[in-house]
Formats: structure tokens, C-alpha cells, sequence
């Protein structure tokens, strides 16, 4: 068995008022041991008996001896996310999923949220959820104020400037924490979009506002144009990029509304494009996940959380909850060289639910036999 410690969360930052290669080789990290991936079957308390399908990593006890099949190692990689504010969100799982391969985690935070999400932290609170499977705490290096509406100092507007959610914080923008990174860290090799807003999101389409709509673009699909932007002059060549979509942006979702749908659209077609643009430039992969639903905190202000869990539940091809986890997994294997001639994709991560033309729980289907995991027929 080896000797595992754990390790405290880093703030250390001038901006803060507060403290706060590519290689085939296996992923050992110091004195922990290989890194494989595995699953193990455990029962829910689903109404229908339903079971999650949980993969986790695995670490093996014997170093010197060689890890069979694939091993996803980012050890001397960096990657930034940008849009974690709490534990249970696809934020936070792709996190932890890049940290057990081995990168080293920076974050930007919504600023209103960053006092909290700091003294979360520091306080233990999040402890539980940054348990990694050698019984270490993941590690963020560093936390930065981070507000994607703007790009420089001179987009905010005056009454965003003298909020007293902004006092105590600066250089939030895209454009100055690109350049703290820099000036911190040097380079990254992993960038990740986790950010999406609607403040329309309960109004339909048809009711929702220009202002509603354009704020919708501009926080959830430009904001990644943006960051993208502005990160690419520190990213090592052979980096990746990878941002959260939806469904909704090719198929109606009633409910998820304010201009949302046409935002996660656009942010697929900027992927295809920007993929182009930046691997011809600067040899950076560019990809998006479209995930299931999760109830997170962040996913219940959309009001239909649970119906979507439900209709999941029912109607994809694998009967199981989703866990921030399986994307945060999928998340490393994107960021990684195994996924080294893959980008201007949509990686489906929503227990096949995507492959599905209708709902099989409608009672339109009520005299079909619909296979379960109760029923093989």
C-alpha cells in the first residue's frame, strides 16, 4: 500500500484581497500508484430499481509493474476551468477528473460567488466532494475572480463597477485574468467553458426579450469565443479546449427557454469553427460535451430539473442517473493525447439518451414490449 497525504487548497494571489508534451507513459502521480479506469455496479434508490454505472479510478498497488491498455496521463499539464462556483456541478467533476490524471487546477469564479465558494473551501465544507480515490484532497492552485459578460476593463459598465459584489476584487475580466495567468503560471494546456446563463430562461421563446436573448448569447456561446481568444496566446501547442452543451440545441426542450437553446447551438457551431481556426493557428483542439441532466444547484434555477431526470431515467438507452463524474472522465480523455486527432466535435455524454427519436414512456407505446433492465425481453 503506498502513503497518501493530504494535500490543502492553495489562495495565495496578488489580485485577491485574501489568501487563497504529450507522453504514452503510465500516470503515476509521486508516491501514489497507476491510474486505470474501471466500473463497479451499484443499486440506487430509483423507483424502478434503476442502477447507477459508476466509473471510477483505480489505483494499483505494484509501480514498477506496467499499467495494461490506455492510461489517460496529464501529469504537467495545467488547465484552467472557468465557471466552477460550487461542488456538484459538471464544473467541478471535470475538475476532479483532470486533477486524478494528474493536471494542476486553476479556476475562475463568477465574482459575486467567489467569497463564498472561498470560504467553502477553506472551512472543509467542500471536503467530502475533493476526496480523490488515493484519499487525497484535489488541489486547486489558484482561484481567480472571473466575470465572462466582459472582455476588457473598459466593456464594464459603471453600475457593475461600483457593485458591492465587485468590491475587494479586480482585474475580473477575460482579458486581465488571461494575463494573471500568464504572469503566474506562464502556460496552460487545458481550457474548459463551464458557464451559461439565461436571465430569461423560464419565459418561452416567443416571450423572451432582445436584451434576455443577446444576454443568453453572450454569457453561455461568446464568452468561449472570448476566452478562447484570449487564452490562446499562453496555451502549449497540442492543448485542448473543451465546453458544456445540451440537447436543446438541436432538438425542442419546453421549459428551457430564454434564449438558452439558440445559445447551445451556437456554441456547437463555434466549436466546429473554432476548431478550425485555432488548430490551423495554434494547433489547439476544440470540442464540446453535450451532458444530461444533473441536478445540480445551477441546473435547478431552470425550474424542470426533475422532469428531466425522470424523462432520462425512462427514455435513454442506459437506465441509470448521470454523475458529474462520467463527464468529468469524458472530459479527461478529450484533454488527453488519446484523443490527440479529435476536435470540432459534439461528444455525447447523456447515457445515450440523444440516439432516442421518441419517448418510449408515452402511453402512444403503452401495447409495446420496451425493453428494461427488469425486463430483457
Amino acid at each position: 500500500m503506498t502513503t497518501t497525504t493530504t494535500t490543502t487548497i492553495q489562495i495565495a494571489s496578488s489580485t485577491l484581497p485574501f489568501p487563497q508534451v504529450f507522453t504514452s507513459s503510465i500516470a503515476t502521480f509521486s508516491s501514489r500508484a497507476p491510474l486505470s479506469l474501471s466500473r463497479r455496479m451499484t443499486s440506487t434508490s430509483a423507483p424502478l430499481r434503476f442502477r447507477r454505472m459508476i466509473t471510477k479510478a483505480r489505483f494499483h498497488s505494484n509501480d514498477a509493474k506496467p499499467l495494461p491498455g490506455l492510461p489517460i496521463d496529464l501529469r504537467g499539464k495545467r488547465a484552467f476551468i472557468a465557471g466552477i462556483a460550487d461542488d456538484d456541478g459538471y464544473g467541478w467533476g471535470i475538475a476532479k477528473s483532470l486533477a486524478v490524471a494528474g493536471a494542476d487546477i486553476l479556476v475562475g469564479t463568477w465574482v459575486p460567488a467567489l467569497n463564498i465558494f472561498e470560504t467553502n473551501i477553506r472551512r472543509g465544507k467542500f471536503d467530502e466532494s475533493r476526496m480523490l480515490p488515493d484519499g487525497s484532497l484535489m488541489n486547486i492552485s489558484k482561484v481567480y475572480p472571473l466575470d465572462a459578460l466582459y472582455d476588457t476593463p473598459e466593456d464594464v459598465p459603471q453600475d457593475v463597477k461600483s457593485d458591492r459584489r465587485y468590491a475587494g476584487s479586480s482585474k475580473w475580466t477575460i482579458k486581465e485574468v488571461a494575463e494573471s495567468v500568464k504572469e503566474d503560471f506562464g502556460s496552460i494546456d487545458i481550457l474548459v467553458h463551464s458557464i451559461a446563463n439565461a436571465p430569461e430562461i423560464s419565459k418561452p421563446l416567443l416571450e423572451t426579450s432582445r436584451y434576455g436573448y443577446l444576454a443568453s448569447v453572450s454569457s453561455s456561446s461568446y464568452s468561449f469565443v472570448s476566452l478562447l481568444k484570449h487564452f490562446v496566446p499562453l496555451m502549449n501547442p497540442g492543448g485542448a479546449t473543451i465546453s458544456l452543451t445540451a440537447f436543446a440545441s438541436e432538438r425542442v426542450l419546453p421549459g428551457y427557454g430564454g434564449g438558452m437553446s439558440s445559445a447551445k447551438a451556437a456554441l456547437e457551431n463555434d466549436t466546429r469553427v473554432l476548431a478550425f481556426e485555432a488548430g490551423r493557428r495554434h494547433r489547439i483542439r476544440v470540442n464540446t460535451i453535450s451532458a444530461g441532466p444533473l441536478r445540480s444547484r445551477a441546473a435547478k434555477a431552470i425550474g424542470i430539473i426533475d422532469m428531466l431526470l425522470d424523462y432520462s431515467l425512462m427514455n435513454a438507452p442506459m437506465q441509470k442517473e448521470l454523475l458529474a463524474e462520467e463527464v468529468g472522465n469524458a472530459a479527461a480523455f478529450l484533454a488527453s493525447p488519446l484523443a490527440s486527432a479529435i476536435t470540432g466535435t459534439v461528444l455525447y455524454v447523456d447515457n445515450g439518451l440523444n440516439a432516442m427519436g421518441v419517448g418510449v414512456d408515452s402511453p402512444a407505446f403503452k401495447d409495446l414490449t420496451i425493453p428494461t433492465q427488469d425486463n430483457k425481453s
